[in-house]
């Protein structure tokens, strides 16, 4: 019992230390699609107990309710780009929080860089296979609506990972229980914030 205990004031320790380190700044999830950034965003919130933001649901909210699939479809993509930035922009002056945001959102430099100067970033990393395996029962992801979605999610994956690297952190996403991601999250934030460790990359099975 005392050793149980003990592992739970240190696991406290850990998160009371994260809080502090964090300051102002918020956590920002980043990743493809399918990586998880949302269900895991969620609980690592609810263990920092910080408030959880989806970034495209606000920006559903903000559109009357439309889905990020009506909004490409009636307005374009460069249209939704840039709402997009503008609402992560907003959303990061609002407070400390553990933000999840869209697949193509850290592309943007602008983006980035009001990232970089008001949170720390998370990118999780899922290959293509767990991507397509959690995605590709779904209508909601526009920009797979295509012939050969497992040939599309290797095209986006090649190109937006050279951005994905510019984040703080990397977690690899795979099929292991999401509280054992979160464990990995919170040790990789310690890390980072708390151990002078300039890139924390998990990789544990």
């Amino acid at each position: 019992m005392s050793e149980i205990l003990a592992r739970q004031g240190a696991a406290q320790n850990q998160i009371a230390d994260i809080v502090s380190a964090l300051g102002a700044r918020s956590i920002v999830f980043v990743g493809m699609m399918g990586s998880g950034k949302s269900t895991v965003g969620r609980r690592l919130a609810a263990r920092l107990r910080l408030p959880f933001v989806d970034a495209d649901h606000e920006i559903e909210t903000r559109h009357g309710g439309m889905t990020i699939s009506e909004i490409f479809a009636n307005h374009g993509e460069p249209y939704f780009r840039e709402g997009e930035a503008k609402v992560i922009a907003a959303l990061l002056d609002g407070g400390v929080q553990v933000l999840a945001t869209g697949g193509g959102a850290f592309l943007r430099d602008d983006t980035r860089a009001r990232i970089r100067d008001k949170a720390v970033s998370i990118w999780l990393k899922a290959d293509g296979a767990t991507i397509l395996r959690r995605v590709k029962r779904r209508s909601d992801r526009p920009l797979l609506q295509t012939e050969d979605p497992a040939a599309t999610i290797e095209r986006l994956i090649a190109t937006r990972e050279p951005f994905y690297g510019h984040a703080d952190i990397a977690i690899v996403s795979r099929d292991v229980p999401h509280d054992k991601i979160v464990d990995e999250c919170i040790e990789a934030l310690h890390a980072y914030l708390c151990g002078g460790t300039s890139v924390a990359f998990a990789n544990k099975t």
